[in-house]
């Protein structure tokens, strides 16, 4: 997810100028970090929308990353010392999550930060977290984080982004002289997909009919879903996340459109996808982070769906969920390898790091502290194809690990 305009109206750098007092102090002249006692649990806040329509992603990122910590721990820690996540409820609201990450930084004294589900939101955090000198691990797609307004060392980002989710979905499915039409979330995310998408679609030589956008939160597109009719696409691009997904992809179906144009979206939701059913999805096409299928070729796969499997009652790890697990593991992993919790120490552990923790080679990019990783393009199987009802997904290419497929650094505002 993305930064916001539609459903959160509240100016990113205005709430912090104006919440609270606390606020005010975090931009103080001669503001000195935290300093934290070696002997100290190691504090991982974890802020995220476990209420609201992406609280089922928030959940399994929970439990992703509370087997991370457990991981960590059992491992022997920091020379002894324990990790513990605390988990605040954003509820998708930037100004509810600038101030829980205060809470967390000032109340609970918090060594790292990990989380967010929405770009609006993320952006909050961040902003937080950088004129406090937290480290912050976002775990939530975004274009904007990069960018030189919003970087900082301190940032570093897990999720993919908008940019590099809808190019390689792009480059699978677009075709020259295609129609394509879009329905999009009108705030950020959203924009920024719709930005992905019609980038990649220059280069394949698309025809873009129409952007028809509707509100964050929308129960009823049967309003949109009439438009897109008459536009009568060969793609529809629908750029829209959690529960806006469904119900969209819910009303094209009803409306007996899914099967005369394409359906893709920028990212397939593996939650979405069960809660829905194989029916309503099947043949839907989009990008993903991560299927537990990968444990079929990756031995980091396996590791990871076993030790989620046996913590989890046998279940799987959704996509989002993997996003929480390596967001959380990465930064402890730099802890341990920094042999301190001292930021600055993390922050230079962290910009080393080439991991492999669950789905192949990762490492952050210097300029902008991007995850560089694999993007997966997957199709929702045929019912009768599933060989079990977690069998959600076909994987219909991978795009690999290469920095040439994220926007430049220059592009961005940052020096290489």
């Amino acid at each position: 997810m993305t930064t916001a305009t539609a459903p959160f109206p509240i100016s990113r750098r205005g709430l912090l100028a104006g919440s609270a007092a606390g606020f005010a102090m975090m931009t103080a002249p001669g503001l000195i970090r935290p300093a934290h006692a070696q002997a100290e649990t190691i504090r991982v806040g974890f802020p995220v929308p476990l209420t609201g329509p992406f609280s089922a992603e928030a959940k399994d990122q929970v439990r992703a990353a509370e087997l991370a910590v457990r991981q960590f721990n059992d491992a022997g820690g920091l020379n002894g010392r324990k990790a513990e996540l605390l988990v605040r409820d954003d509820t998708l609201k930037p100004a509810v999550a600038a101030q829980v990450t205060l809470e967390l930084i000032e109340k609970e004294r918090v060594h790292f930060l990990v989380g967010s589900l929405g770009a609006s939101v993320q952006l909050a955090i961040n902003e937080v977290a950088k004129a406090r000198g937290v480290l912050f691990n976002s775990i939530s797609q975004s274009d904007a984080i990069n960018e030189a307004k919003d970087f900082s060392r301190f940032t570093f980002h897990e999720g993919l982004t908008p940019h590099v989710t809808t190019g390689a979905v792009a480059r699978h499915v677009f075709k020259p002289g295609q129609k394509v039409a879009f329905l999009t979330a009108d705030y950020a995310f959203g924009h920024e997909a719709v930005r992905g998408f019609r980038r990649a679609g220059e280069k394949a030589g698309i025809v873009v009919l129409d952007d028809v956008r509707h509100p964050f939160g929308t129960a009823d597109f049967s309003a949109y879903t009439e438009k897109i009719a008459t536009l009568k696409p060969d793609v529809l691009c629908v750029c829209n996340f959690g529960k806006d997904q469904l119900n969209a992809i819910q009303a094209l179906s009803d409306e007996g459109l899914k099967e005369t144009f394409r359906i893709v979206v920028p990212v397939l939701l593996y939650n979405q996808c069960v809660a829905g059913g194989p029916d309503l999805y099947e043949g839907v096409v989009g990008g993903c982070n991560y299927h537990w299928t990968l444990e079929e070729t990756l031995p980091s796969a396996r590791a990871f769906n076993d030790a989620y499997r046996a913590a989890n009652g046998g279940a799987v790890p959704s996509d989002y969920g993997a996003y929480g697990y390596g967001g959380v593991r990465t930064v402890l992993e730099a802890v341990k390898r920094a042999g301190s919790t001292d930021t600055d120490k993390v922050i230079a552990e962290m910009e080393r790091l080439r991991y492999d923790f669950y789905k192949g080679p990762q490492h952050f990019r210097a300029c902008d502290h991007q995850s560089v990783q694999s993007v997966l393009v997957v199709s929702a199987r045929k019912k009768a194809a599933m060989r079990n009802p977690q069998d959600i997904f076909e994987i219909l290419a991978t795009d690999q690990p290469d920095e040439a497929n994220l926007r430049t650094c220059s592009e961005l505002g940052l020096s290489t």
